[in-house]
């Protein structure tokens, strides 16, 4: 992305929407002041881009939501309002192709940004990760990540992952961001990306629960690549009851299929037929289905009183 220099003149008359005046954190800019305004301003705190024109709905939607968010900041970060009608070179050089656009800016750079008018929610959480752990900390990011959490438990993957990726963008290699981003691209089918995420993880921090929450989940997918249709392994139980490895495939396959409890099931029907069949394979299997699943899990916490139950009996 070129960035503009500090010198030139704005295409047309200037003009600006009148909010943007109204707060020492919120500016109008032109091809003359970009650069001190963004570029220069941005090595002091994170500068918001906002580029619009007078003739875009999405714009007059979205503008007065960053408005509020950036002034509720109280300086932690700017607006800068940038008319595409008025400083058509500024556009054309950032490669703006529809608005509104958003770009942020730190340290002279474009570090992040999305299109068109998003939730004030996203909002928040956009302007939140700008701000960094330079105005929170652990405290700024724990808030960053119980959002994404929820937007990831709501299916809003593509929303959570930018908010994960925001965390890590602040604090590289934070496990239960690197896991978040990961269980993201596990929910996109992209295992390749999810085990590279990972890597991201400090060796210190590699015991983490959220993060060795991934790598059981990660193991789980591998193995299910190679599964049969439960169809058929449940008419071989049918014929022999006895039939181990295709109980144990069968787990394989509803877990594969989304259905973990059916999964859960077999496993510990087979402990039940033979606790030690193929070098304890079924114990060790729920085991990893625990690490995935979480020790807080309901399921977790009764599949655990269950084997117990069949160990000690």
């Amino acid at each position: 992305m070129a960035l503009i220099g500090s010198t030139g003149r704005p295409l047309g008359q200037s003009g600006s929407q009148p909010a943007a005046g109204a707060s020492p954190y919120i500016k109008d800019a032109t091809l003359q002041n970009f650069a001190a305004e963004v570029l220069e301003a941005s090595r002091e705190v994170p500068v918001i881009v906002d580029f619009w024109a007078p003739w875009c709905a999405p714009c007059k939607q979205l503008g007065p939501a960053l408005e509020k968010a950036v002034n509720e900041a109280k300086g932690a970060l700017r607006l800068v309002k940038v008319n595409i009608d008025e400083n058509q070179e500024i556009a054309r050089q950032l490669q703006i192709k529809s608005i509104p656009t958003v770009y942020a800016f730190k340290n002279g750079q474009p570090v992040d940004g999305f299109m068109g008018a998003i939730p004030d929610n996203q909002i928040k959480t956009f302007v939140e990760a700008l701000i960094g752990a330079g105005h929170g900390g652990d405290d700024h990011a724990a808030e960053v990540l119980a959002t994404a959490d929820q937007m990831l438990a709501a299916g809003d993957v593509g929303e959570a992952a930018q908010a994960y990726g925001h965390v890590l963008q602040d604090q590289p290699g934070h496990p239960k961001a690197a896991a978040g981003l990961a269980q993201c691209y596990l929910k996109s089918g992209d295992l390749e990306r999810a085990r590279t995420t990972l890597q991201l993880v400090r060796p210190d921090d590699a015991g983490d629960e959220a993060v060795r929450a991934v790598e059981a989940e990660l193991k789980l997918r591998e193995q299910a690549v190679s599964v049969s249709d439960p169809g058929g392994l449940v008419a071989k139980l049918a014929a022999d009851p006895n039939d181990h490895q295709a109980r144990y495939d069968l787990a394989l396959a509803l877990d594969a299929k989304a259905d973990r409890e059916g999964a859960i099931e077999a496993l510990l029907e087979l402990v039940r037929r033979d606790r030690k069949w193929n070098d304890d394979a079924a114990r060790k299997h729920l085991v990893t289905l625990f690490e995935a699943m979480g020790a807080t899990d309901p399921r977790t916490i009764a599949a655990r009183r269950k084997l117990s139950a069949i160990l000690f009996s």
